[in-house]
């Protein structure tokens, strides 16, 4: 639902209202996906294939009861309005600390094996010659402290950063704080859609680059088909992300509501260019994002990897860099493709994979880099250290 404003106003949202053209159009892709197969046509990445569309749907459902039930789940940790908020920022220093000095322990032990060969030599070896079992067994101790203290750490700051953020930046909050009078109706319309598609390049571009954000929308990129079902398979973490504030434009004048209404209109456009049934649309390419400019979006091929980020206008990507003109043949999904079907997989392995590549690490500069710097980071240095 959209934020009241002082009127006590209420915006509409238009992505709900929409549900039933979603399902209309998606009902006339299919039907026109049978007919060319009927003429003898080839089986292709933008047909329907049941399993993935009924997993797509789910996430679609999932990312409009989402909005309801994180943050109601969240609240308690919410700075400013929950009453373990305190707690929490506690909790995520005190695991912090622990962590620290558990990193100093395992390298002083690892130093002493290192330096001194003979260190607990009353002690018995794994081998009868190696590094002591003494040694060995506080550095694994200390390296366990510190895999569940990081993990710890990171999860609950974490939680508190992004529930504190989205509190601070909400539309209505920023519109109560807004730098100049209200813009006039047409005029704040027309400063928030292209405001939004503005911020939603940058937003777009920065899950793309960092792998927390990444996490919250690879849901998306997930689906190695690529039709209007694609388009409603969203993200339901987005509770645990920070992106630059919508509600930025409300500082300039424009109403929640017209920020509610940019939202809406940029969404439902992006629901069509989910689809392989339309191949250009000419001249018009110069400057809207289109099925042919998303296709590259949604492709693992190399040169099209993070390009393509705008919602409705692709101007952005030309100007600053991240357009792709579509090329060789799209092939969909992630780089290193999920294989499942499993509603909670596709939300969550992100989620597990970082946990697992935190508590392996052995210092806070790889803890730091394995959340907040690319997934492609990740997976070097995962390379790197096996």
């Amino acid at each position: 639902m959209a934020p009241r404003t002082g009127a006590g106003a209420r915006a509409v949202d238009l992505t709900v209202v929409a549900v039933p053209g979603y399902f209309a159009a998606m009902g006339l892709e299919y039907r026109a996906q049978k007919r060319r197969l009927a003429r003898g046509g080839t089986p292709a990445a933008g047909d329907y294939e049941h399993r993935d569309t009924l997993a797509s749907l789910t996430m679609g459902a999932l990312s409009l009861v989402a909005p309801f039930v994180v943050p109601r789940l969240l609240r308690p940790v919410t700075a400013g309005r929950g009453r373990f908020a305190r707690a929490a920022v506690g909790v995520a220093l005190g695991a912090a600390v622990v962590t620290s000095v558990a990193d100093a322990v395992a390298r002083r032990e690892t130093h002493r094996v290192r330096s001194d060969p003979v260190v607990d030599a009353d002690l018995p070896t794994d081998d009868g010659g190696g590094s002591p079992t003494g040694s060995d067994d506080r550095r694994s101790t200390a390296r366990r402290i510190a895999a569940v203290g990081g993990v710890t750490a990171l999860a609950v700051a974490g939680v508190a950063v992004t529930t504190a953020w989205a509190t601070a930046t909400s539309p209505e909050r920023l519109w109560h704080r807004r730098l100049v009078p209200g813009l006039p109706g047409p005029v704040a319309l027309a400063t928030a859609l292209v405001g939004w598609d503005f911020l939603y390049y940058w937003n777009h571009r920065f899950m793309h680059t960092s792998r927390y954000m990444w996490a919250v929308h690879e849901v998306h990129h997930s689906s190695e088909r690529y039709n209007l079902s694609t388009a409603l398979r969203q993200p339901v973490a987005d509770a645990l992300g920070t992106s630059v504030p919508y509600g930025l434009l409300c500082l300039v004048g424009v109403p929640p509501e017209a920020v509610a209404t940019a939202r809406g209109v940029n969404l439902i456009y992006q629901f069509w260019i989910h689809t392989e049934a339309v191949d250009r649309i000419g001249r018009a390419e110069r400057t809207l994002n289109s099925p042919s400019h998303h296709r590259v979006h949604h492709g693992t091929n190399r040169q099209y990897l993070d390009r393509n980020h705008g919602g409705i206008l692709i101007v952005w990507d030309r100007l600053f860099g991240t357009f792709e003109p579509e090329d060789e043949r799209v092939v969909y999904g992630l780089t290193t493709n999920i294989d499942t079907f499993d509603p909670g997989r596709i939300a969550a392995h992100e989620y597990v994979d970082m946990v697992r590549d935190v508590a392996s690490a052995t210092g806070w500069g790889d803890r730091l880099s394995y959340v907040f710097r690319g997934p492609g980071w990740a997976k070097r240095r995962r390379a790197e250290t096996a």
